[in-house]
């Protein structure tokens, strides 16, 4: 019985396999691991040199041993020495065993990685970079020597890229369960330090203060020894409920049928409920930020409509997002410039859906015979020509050109109350019910025949059009429905600001939004709104601040590196539907189902012997 060895570079030979899980042990890759070092620290060097560790230094995750401006260095070559080690599996083929040559390979890539930090060292101690390179601040100097000479930060950053490079290939010799467990305790402690504001903030709602002073250090970052502390208890609970947690997902996994249907409907309930209740015991801080993810949701679940199930590159997503907004101000403002008839908020949400239909239907007519980059650089093009309109001197008099217009109420509903953004817990509140809408209407359509349409579109619009499709139909259908959802999040967006602006509608939100869309998974309505929570919640929106204000200047670094990193290692997204995962990773199923067939035409008679497993 033989079996395929290969390594990354796809050489293969013939090699026993024997029935105990004796694996041969992979020889370095030297070149790899230069190669991936000198990648790291590149990386280090780039993040230094923008200021982020210096900006960063004085939020600390661990008093007083670690801050987050250190950790921002730290990432990279760990990342590059769990990297170096990477294998990857296909079927049919084995895998080499993990061994002292993981660490010894991530201590080395390390070093080099660290090494980007030392020559950066000795630059600034010898050269004066501050005329071409900006936005380095002189104190970056002594934060990388630790406020020592200059042959200390050489020397120190070389033991340390070692130590934490070989912390990374280290993580790949441990089995399953103390792997996870590591990763538990370290998302466990950076998590709570991280989230500290969120925490301190539900912490005092629901009168645990007493808890967080016990936590956290007077000046901000967990005490050390609450870190040890929840490392271990959350350790503990990693490997006591990791069982339980396979086994109910499994559970959830084998269901079908109306057993299915009422298990997902317990657990959309529950998520409800918890929504529902969490912002009563939040302070004004989350729930100002649930509202923000909120308004972000809504308008990512109109654009995954539009280019998650219908394909279509949309870049002037903002356009509906203005429409909306203002349509709302003009209709129930008293000072709106020209007209202000005052409607109640509900009927003037009802012109405004009509409005940015038609307006949905005005841009996307023109274009939507077009494809791929023609039709996104147009649409980018009206997204501008939108928020320009509402800017120009000539239609100052209907929406106040660049005043805007100010003093709008809140949205009254029914009479009964008013949702402004004074009270950010009925903004959040209204926005959830929206939310709720827009995630039913885009679960019947996807499963409808016109979102049966938008995905044949979407994978391949000439065959889609052979077949009986009428495209130019569905796509504009996919329009007016992005921009009705868009509408949704505008309108509220008015009521909560009170004051609508053109600047408010810059391209830079088409961008985030898309971002958000493609980082959660197109197409997956968990997926978008798991994308908003992280993005727009952690990081915060174009001008809305998140739970990490520290990162508001480098925001936008920090969206372009995970948008990379996500069409490089997930192209499909954190949370992915089926068959978009299915759809990317077609040619690879492929491969792997002929390579299975060759390992069973191997053992005889074609079949009888599974492939060896990976």
């Amino acid at each position: 019985m033989t079996a395929t060895v290969a390594s990354e570079t796809g050489s293969a030979g013939p090699a026993e396999t024997p029935l105990a899980p004796s694996r041969p042990v992979l020889a370095q890759d030297w070149r790899r691991l230069v190669r991936m070092g000198a990648v790291g620290a590149v990386a280090q060097i780039f993040i230094a040199l923008s200021n982020m560790p210096v900006r960063l230094d004085e939020r600390l995750v661990v008093k007083p041993i670690l801050s987050l401006g250190y950790l921002t260095l730290l990432i990279v070559p760990f990342a590059a020495g769990h990297r170096v080690g990477h294998q990857i599996k296909r079927e049919g083929m084995a895998v080499y065993a993990a061994g002292a040559h993981e660490v010894a390979g991530g201590a080395a890539c390390g070093a080099v990685a660290g090494g980007g930090v030392s020559l950066l060292a000795v630059l600034l101690a010898n050269f004066d970079l501050r005329e071409p390179l900006v936005n380095w601040s002189p104190m970056l100097a002594e934060l990388l020597a630790f406020g020592n000479a200059t042959w200390f930060a050489v020397v120190i950053w070389l033991l340390i890229g070692a130590a934490v490079g070989g912390s990374g290939g280290a993580l790949r010799v441990l089995g399953p369960s103390t792997r996870r467990a590591v990763v538990t305790m370290a998302l466990a402690v950076g998590g709570t330090a991280v989230l500290e504001p969120l925490v301190v903030d539900l912490a005092e709602g629901m009168r645990l203060e007493a808890l967080t002073d016990r936590l956290y250090a007077p000046r901000g970052g967990i005490n050390w020894t609450s870190a040890l502390g929840l490392a271990a208890a959350s350790g503990i609970l990693a490997v006591l409920g990791r069982g339980r947690v396979r086994q109910a997902r499994e559970h959830v996994a084998a269901l079908e049928g109306a057993k299915r249907t009422r298990t997902n409907l317990g657990l959309i309930a529950l998520t409800g409920a918890a929504l529902v209740i969490l912002p009563l015991f939040a302070g004004k801080l989350t729930n100002e930020l649930l509202a923000n993810v909120g308004l972000f949701v809504l308008l990512a679940l109109g654009l995954n409509v539009v280019v998650g199930l219908a394909g279509i590159l949309d870049l002037g997503y903002v356009a509906f997002f203005a429409v909306g907004s203002y349509s709302a101000a003009v209709l129930t403002a008293a000072t709106s410039p020209r007209i202000n008839p005052e409607m109640p908020w509900l009927v003037a949400l009802i012109v405004v859906v009509i409005i940015t239909g038609l307006v949905g239907l005005f841009i996307g007519a023109p274009v939507i015979r077009m494809r791929g980059d023609y039709l996104a650089i147009v649409t980018l093009g009206f997204g501008e020509i939108i928020r320009l309109i509402f800017l120009s001197d000539w239609l100052s008099g209907w929406f106040g050109g660049s005043q805007g217009i100010t003093k709008i109420p809140g949205a009254g509903i029914f009479g009964l109350t008013s949702v402004a953004g004074t009270d950010p817990r009925r903004v959040f509140y209204l926005v959830l019910a929206f939310c709720a809408i827009a995630i039913y209407v885009s679960w019947r359509l996807e499963r409808s025949r016109l979102g049966r349409a938008w995905m044949a579109v979407r994978e391949d619009e000439t065959v889609a059009e052979a077949m009986g499709i009428n495209t130019v139909n569905v796509k504009l259908l996919a329009f007016v429905v992005g921009a009705v959802l868009g509408s949704f999040s505008g309108a509220i967006f008015s009521a909560k600001v009170g004051s609508v602006f053109p600047n408010s509608f810059l391209i830079l939100v088409s961008i985030v939004i898309l971002v958000v869309v493609i980082f959660g998974g197109m197409g997956s309505i968990v997926g978008v709104i798991a994308g908003s929570a992280v993005l727009i919640g952690v990081l915060g929106g174009p001008k809305q601040p998140g739970l990490l204000a520290e990162f508001s200047e480098f925001k936008l670094l920090i969206y372009g590196a995970l948008l990379i990193w996500m069409m490089l290692a997930r192209p499909e997204g954190l949370i992915p539907s089926v068959r978009r995962s299915r759809e990317l990773h077609q040619q690879e199923m492929a491969q792997d189902a002929w390579l299975k067939g060759q390992v069973e035409d191997d053992d005889g008679n074609g079949g009888g012997r599974a492939a060896p497993a990976t």
